[in-house]
């Protein structure tokens, strides 16, 4: 028995259960954090909605045809099924972030296996069943988590997601190309995905973050003042450089000299004071007002 799944012939049994269980592990995350943030059954929905479906709803666009969720009913049940078992958890699942992040690496797992499968149906090679494979995987989180103002998983650099996405569609799409696509390998991918996922959260594994602080204009200035690297050092400055070295040389020069006239004044003060025993010299401003000494 075969049916149709994103405008392809696939095995119905394994793909539908594999794009089911995705849906309803990515609706569960959406509705964790709806409730971690405080959001009615509503918006709970919603952002089930948004994290199970929109990924498979992006892949199906690029690929041209109609969203498989708006063209088989069953798709809509996951939703609703993962917002009444919230619901039920009550204030339990304020507190439920490690189960947000489980229930996020399966479906991050099962989709990204998936929507390798359902792009190589369509007739993508390689490289666009990776990518398309990785965007439904991805989509759907990236989707739940801006309408819940919060910084994607996909930005977060504090540990691996897109990375084990990008595993599980390259095994995925290795397998089927070379024909021994089935139910055992494709268990065995979610499970290896699953694991990098969870040990990269728990681990904290991380790329290389990049560097603070760098803009043009930022480069641009430190560049200005240390010159260039790549200048000859027998290069001549240029004629503004030099005068405003010799500028810079003169007004220095001035500077010291002020400084050696005021050291001379304070020594010839100091000479003065120690001949008159201590007392301040006269004033010499005005001849006639000064004390005369009678013999």
């Amino acid at each position: 028995m075969r049916t149709t799944l994103g405008g392809v012939n696939s095995p119905s049994v394994l793909l539908l259960v594999f794009d089911l269980l995705g849906v309803f592990f990515f609706a569960i995350s959406g509705n964790l954090l709806a409730a971690r943030r405080n959001f009615d059954i509503t918006g709970g929905l919603i952002l089930g909605l948004l994290a199970g479906l929109g990924g498979g709803v992006i892949r199906d666009v690029i690929l041209g045809t109609t969203p498989t969720s708006l063209r088989e009913p069953i798709y809509l049940l996951p939703p609703v099924l993962a917002a009444v078992v919230v619901y039920l958890l009550g204030h339990r699942a304020e507190r439920a972030r490690v189960l947000i992040v489980v229930f996020d690496a399966l479906g991050l797992a099962l989709f990204s296996v998936t929507g390798s499968i359902i792009a190589i149906g369509g007739g993508m090679n390689f490289p666009a069943a990776v990518i398309l494979g990785v965007l439904t995987a991805t989509g759907g989180g990236l989707m739940r988590d801006v309408v819940a103002n919060e910084v994607p998983a996909v930005f977060n650099g504090s540990d691996l997601y897109v990375i084990p996405a990008f595993v599980g569609a390259v095994l995925t799409a290795l397998v089927r190309f070379n024909d021994i696509w089935n139910v055992w390998t494709g268990s065995v991918i979610v499970v290896l995905v699953f694991a990098f996922r969870m040990l990269a959260w728990r681990l904290q594994w991380r790329v290389p973050q990049p560097m603070r602080g760098w803009s043009f204009r930022e480069i641009h200035a430190q560049a200005r003042k240390r010159g260039s690297a790549f200048r000859p050092l027998w290069v001549r400055r240029s004629p503004a450089t030099a005068s405003g070295s010799h500028a810079t040389g003169r007004s220095g020069g001035q500077g010291e000299a002020r400084d050696a006239g005021s050291s001379d004044a304070e020594e010839q003060g100091r000479d003065d004071r120690s001949r008159t025993g201590g007392a301040p010299p006269a004033d010499p401003g005005d001849g006639s007002d000064a004390p005369r000494a009678d013999g």
